[in-house]
């Protein structure tokens, strides 16, 4: 279910591959996001974004219970690291809702995707979209780490994905699938975001491995 975890020109085959996680990309990924610290694990609720830049309306956005995306252990002590992860999981939580919202056109995408990338994330909503599915199950993200350049405008990310509970629906059949026998369920994605003139960090760029990852 990996979301950004095909090459640039793959990202429009999507196979009965569940293609879920990371929007972006300038660079390119592979079929199949950089430290913080720990806490609890988050709900696919809307995160409460307490460091997030004042004033700024962010969208809200909203996940049923039939597609459970959690996000374990992504907080730190470091309130710039913080804002990073904070907005770097609503872009994550705006791409699933987009699918499932049957919305590639998604305002929530566009706020947190920069101008550069926002068409492939259109391209791998359209991906589920076109094929008249949606997602649901349950997607854990973990092992969240951030590094900050020094400038103070750009980030990476990096995080991990278990797709093992994580399935399409037909929107027309009800039919329902997961990932191939065989496939790896962990994707490793690595993130660069860049930080807007609003103090908003939005997706720059998503590279994606499948199997990089293990619990």
């Amino acid at each position: 279910m990996a979301r950004r975890a095909l090459t640039t020109a793959a990202m429009l085959t999507v196979t009965a591959a569940l293609l879920l996680t990371a929007c972006g990309g300038g660079e390119s990924a592979s079929d199949d996001i950089k430290g913080a610290g720990s806490g609890s694990s988050s709900p696919s609720a809307p995160a409460s974004l307490s460091s997030a830049t004042p004033g700024v309306k962010r969208p809200v956005i909203k996940l049923p219970s039939s597609f459970q995306l959690t996000f374990e252990n992504w907080t730190s002590s470091d309130p710039v690291e913080q804002a990073v992860l904070d907005d770097g999981k609503e872009e994550v939580r705006a791409g699933y809702a987009a699918i499932i919202e049957n919305d590639p056109d998604s305002e929530a995408v566009a706020f947190y995707d920069t101008e550069g990338v926002r068409g492939l994330t259109k391209e791998w909503i359209k991906s589920y979209t076109d094929k008249n599915v949606t997602v649901i199950g349950k997607l854990p993200t973990f092992n969240p780490k951030v590094d900050l350049a020094e400038n103070g405008k750009g980030a990476s990310l990096s995080y991990c994905t278990d797709e093992s509970a994580a399935k399409t629906r037909s929107r027309k059949t009800g039919k329902v699938q997961g990932n191939p026998a065989g496939t790896d369920p962990y994707v490793l994605y690595s993130v660069s975001l860049a930080k807007n003139e609003q103090g908003v960090w939005q997706n720059a760029s998503v590279h994606s491995e499948r199997g990089a990852c293990s619990r």
